[in-house]
């Protein structure tokens, strides 16, 4: 009989005889056993295949990493037990005290946290800067620079980076790149293509799709430096559980189908949402007024992602306002992105609360800011809940 090879459509299978599962199995053994010592140091020195210990790997972690870098091009990946893991892995897996990191200076609330709290504590110095632009990067670059970290396009006021321009300027300085790319993914931009040496997922979101798994992932386009993103990520127990490995596997298989869909409704809906009164400041990547259009057309194409960030009328009580009504017609408030069914977001109350409102207003995010992840429901029925809480937030605005 024939070898069978892996669907590249299904998720990896186990073969039992002369037939294999449809399905992936789930294999949560914590622990494996192994023939010898010396079959054990095969395995430890990379001379044979195998597990050992779960916090070290397990095979639904393997395949789902294996797959993810396939998507995006890289060396090899690492799934982790959250995306702010893969963030640290990366961060504190690569730098040491005395180096010193760039970030973007709208970055993720918790990325920010990390680079303002934890990484100075432990001796690795950290700048922000705009990563809309190359130039001020370069400005904030030091000696004993080591890493810049972006996001394609950032949480959650949508700025879209100058990638390329950073990519060239990391390079020509020996500077590592690393990019979140939670928003874009694969299916709209490739950042190993564009120059990034480490690139960075929370696969809770569009990934697995169904807000049901918590997992992160890390990918390199050097084996080497994977191999020291990974040696820390075990150290450390950022472990992911089996089964929300293999819950995010199978999300893959409609994650493009999934991607496209959100993507077409948030667009249609960002040429929409400002004809509602009461609603400005939108934001949308290939939106006509975006202050990064040109950037985004060009890095991006015509993919724009799920997300459109806008304000309403009325500050807090507005935005009170227009959570509950939104609520009541079937579109939620919650902290996540990326789900099949679409969500709310207040950054001052949830990812940037963390930051004081001089700091959020300086980022542009405010109390009635609030972004909404376009999930699956039908374009209409969106509209209809955002229009109810945008009559609501002006009712309270008086």
């Amino acid at each position: 009989m024939a070898e069978q090879k892996p669907s590249l459509m299904r998720p990896e299978a186990v073969t039992t005889g002369v037939s294999a599962p449809v399905a992936a199995p789930i294999q949560p053994s914590v622990v494996y056993a192994a023939e010898s010592p010396s079959a054990l140091d095969a395995q430890y020195e990379g001379r044979a295949a195998g597990h050992t210990y779960a916090r070290e790997g397990h095979p639904n972690a393997a395949a789902l990493a294996a797959r993810i870098a396939t998507m995006e091009g890289c060396a090899g990946g690492l799934v982790t037990g959250s995306g702010m893991a893969a963030v640290a892995s990366a961060l504190m897996g690569l730098l040491r005290a005395g180096d010193h990191v760039v970030g973007g200076d709208q970055l993720y609330g918790r990325s920010l946290r990390l680079m303002r709290e934890e990484l100075p504590r432990l001796g690795i110095a950290t700048s922000l800067a705009d990563a809309t632009e190359a130039g001020a990067v370069a400005a904030a670059l030091r000696p004993e620079t080591r890493m810049i970290l972006i996001e394609t396009v950032s949480n959650p006021m949508l700025r879209v980076a100058d990638l390329e321009g950073i990519a060239e300027l990391a390079q020509a300085r020996g500077i590592l790149l690393a990019v979140d790319g939670t928003f874009t993914t694969p299916r709209a931009l490739r950042a190993v293509e564009h120059g990034a040496d480490i690139v960075i997922h929370s696969v809770t979101k569009l990934l697995s799709g169904h807000a049901d798994a918590t997992l992160g992932w890390v990918g390199a386009r050097d084996a080497a430096l994977l191999a020291r993103m990974e040696s820390f990520a075990v150290t450390m127990g950022l472990t992911a559980s089996p089964f929300d490995c293999w819950l995010a596997e199978r999300g893959l298989l409609t994650f493009e189908l999934r991607y496209d869909r959100a993507e077409a409704t948030a667009a249609a809906l960002a040429e929409r949402l400002g004809d509602l009164p009461g609603v400005g400041g939108l934001r949308y990547p290939l939106s006509a007024d975006h202050p990064d259009r040109a950037r985004a057309a060009a890095l991006l194409g015509a993919r724009g992602c799920n997300m459109v960030t806008f304000e309403v009328a009325g500050g807090r009580a507005g935005a009170d306002a227009f959570a509950r009504a939104a609520g009541e017609a079937g579109l939620p408030m919650a902290p996540t992105l990326g789900d099949a069914g679409s969500t709310l977001s207040h950054p001052a109350s949830s990812s940037h609360r963390g930051l004081d409102a001089a700091a959020r207003a300086a980022l542009g995010i405010g109390e009635g800011t609030f972004r909404l992840s376009v999930g699956l429901e039908p374009e209409e029925a969106l509209f209809a809940a955002l229009a109810a809480g945008a009559e609501a937030a002006r009712a309270a605005a008086g």
